[in-house]
Parts: structure tokens; sequence; C-alpha cells
């Protein structure tokens, strides 16, 4: 078996590190010029790498259809929970009012900018130095 040389394995691990790179997403679906606030119920909160998701059922308010959205969090499991974050943090059915950057292409989905749970009053981000608590 031959060795490869330390050019080569590090020409090797910089490709390497450039194709994991490229894997992970942009936020760029997501227009940051808009906010939308949209009240619902958290139908689930998907813990999962790389970033969580939210899922919440708005209405059905009188002369509205329910609707199911999808808001990413902009970050890992493993930094929310550095962030106070826990994968109980929302609970299917509490209810939520919920701060996003909407997709570009006009479907039901966007951006995590704010949750706050509408019980009690406690408001959920992925900013460092915003509140953030289990």
């Amino acid at each position: 078996m031959r060795r490869l040389s330390p050019v080569a394995l590090a020409t090797l691990l910089s490709a390497a590190s450039l194709q994991a790179a490229a894997a992970h997403h942009s936020f760029a679906m997501y227009d940051g010029s808009k906010v939308i606030t949209l009240k619902g119920t958290v139908k689930t909160f998907q813990w999962s790498n790389p970033h969580a998701l939210l899922w919440v059922m708005t209405g059905p308010d009188p002369g509205q259809v329910a609707q199911l959205w999808s808001i990413e969090l902009s970050t890992s499991p493993g930094n929310l929970t550095r962030m106070g974050w826990s994968k109980r943090s929302l609970k299917p059915g509490d209810r939520v009012v919920v701060d996003f950057n909407p997709l570009r292409d006009g479907q039901h989905g966007g951006a995590l900018k704010a949750v706050t749970l509408v019980d009690s009053g406690e408001v959920l981000t992925t900013v460092t130095n915003g509140p953030a608590k289990p």
C-alpha cells in the first residue's frame, strides 16, 4: 500500500472540507428584508441536524383556511442547546406567535427570527445575545 505525500494529503483534506462546506445550504431562499408574524399551534418541533425545524398550524380563524408552515431555525441542535434551548422547548399543542423571514417563492415556510409562547410569554430566538430558555 502506498502512502500519500504531505502535499497530496493536504490537497485531499482541503477537497473534503470544501465538499462538506458546499453540502451546507445557504439561507438565500429566505427573504431577509421581510418579516412575517403568524399565530398558530406547534404541530411538531423537529430537533435534528443540520437545523431544527418548527412546524406550525395556523387557523382556522373565521374565513381562514388552516395552513401548515415549516419554519427553519438557523443553527444546529448543539448550538441551540448552548443558547438555552432543548428538544422540549416547543411541544405539540403549544400556542405560539412566530416571527420569520418568508421563503422567496411564496411557499408556507421561512427562517425563524423569534417564537413567543403565548401562555407563558417566553420568547425564544436563535440569536446568541437574545433571550432563550428551555
